[in-house]
């Protein structure tokens, strides 16, 4: 069903349709679930159309503090999506064939984020008596640049422990690379082409800009990488220059990406870049956004914790460390232990035929289950 509910983050583009856009679908659609639960839901404005949804479950108040006695853990899932250009399959399809559930956002992550709410809803209507208070948080903008986690972290949630929801094959990550995106802009005089010599082309600019930039790229993957995280990289992921094919172009632009290890800064990685540029014109633009690395810090008797819940409903599991970000870092820099698990296959997330498995879905619920209810 939620498959069925676009929720596409534009990403910076203006040529999608409106009516696949952004995640109110999905966080309408999460707050009725959750309203017929009778537990306390409210929205988080993040910017306009598009808001965070927290739900909180409270466990039995016969111990010495009430609730405030109880441990708190967030379980935080995104709602958006990629975008669904060059997809084979209906990407709204929600189709369930083959043991799998096909779809944008089946993988990454709105399975995730049923996994989470399966559990919750078990704590709820069956009110064990050794749950703990658990925020259920469904946030927006993690495909982009992070706007829903960073507002969530603003507003002052506090909670002992946090489980970040991305697919994972049930194992848990517990450090990921950090990511900084910005913009390089060019610029010239635009003028008609039958007569270039009267202007100066910005495009030809950021060609010899580009090739410094792959230089730069390659030595900065040869540096000393990060035992296990692996290299620092670099990457062009986007150009946009020109008007029309008659008009020399007078405004060059390119998207950087950026992956941090621990210890580089998203400003520091912007300033070793511009000083590898030194001698060329160009203006790099604030970050777009900056997300730090994920490091294990804290929360170790909570990971050892899920690690076993997995291990008694899938008999083992692995610890990773990922080259991707994810919301648990800013999570964790906001003082909260962090780790991330969930259903499904980073390899089958953000492709062409996106799908989950559902053994998956019904084993990610149960692990987190016992996570919250075994002493």
């Amino acid at each position: 069903e939620l498959v069925r509910l676009p929720s596409v983050n534009p990403m910076g583009r203006t040529d999608l349709p409106l009516e696949i856009l952004y995640e109110s679908r999905v966080i309408d659609r999460w707050e009725a679930e959750l309203r017929t639960l009778g537990v306390p839901v409210r929205r988080q404005v993040v910017a306009p159309g598009r808001d965070n949804l927290i739900a909180i479950f409270e466990p039995h108040r016969d111990k010495p503090g009430g609730s405030s006695g109880f441990p708190t853990i967030l379980l935080e899932a995104h709602t958006d999506t990629v975008p669904v250009d060059g997809v084979t399959i209906d990407p709204f399809g929600g189709v369930i064939e083959g043991g799998k559930l096909w779809g944008r956002g089946a993988c990454d992550v709105k399975g995730g984020g049923v996994a989470m709410y399966g559990a919750f809803r078990r704590l709820v209507l069956e009110k064990p008596a050794n749950a703990p208070r658990v925020i259920l948080a469904f946030s927006v903008d993690e495909e982009h640049t992070f706007l829903g986690v960073q507002e969530l972290m603003r507003s002052g949630l506090k909670a002992d422990f946090a489980i970040v929801a991305e697919p994972t094959s049930l194992n848990i990550v517990r450090s990921h690379k950090g990511v900084v995106r910005w913009q390089i802009e060019t610029t010239g005089r635009a003028c008609h082409s039958s007569k270039p010599q009267d202007g100066v082309n910005a495009v030809y600019r950021m060609g010899a800009i580009l090739s410094a930039i792959e230089v730069y790229a390659k030595e900065l993957q040869a540096r000393t990488p990060d035992a296990n995280l692996g290299p620092r990289t670099l990457v062009v992921g986007t150009i946009h220059g020109g008007v029309s094919p008659n008009t020399v172009p007078d405004r060059c632009l390119i998207d950087i990406d950026r992956r941090l290890l621990p210890g580089e800064s998203a400003t520091e990685a912007i300033e070793d870049l511009n000083r590898h540029l030194k001698g060329f014109e160009f203006t790099a633009h604030p970050p777009k956004l900056a997300c730090p690395p994920l490091l294990p810090k804290g929360g170790d008797e909570y990971a050892s914790k899920l690690g076993a819940a997995i291990d008694r409903v899938r008999g083992r599991h692995e610890v990773w460390n990922v080259p991707y970000g994810t919301d648990a870092s800013t999570i964790q820099e906001a003082g909260i232990p962090s780790v991330v698990f969930g259903p499904g296959d980073i390899a089958q997330a953000h492709i062409k035929d996106e799908w989950i498995e559902v053994e998956q879905l019904d084993a990610a619920a149960e692990v987190l289950f016992e996570f919250l209810t075994e002493p």
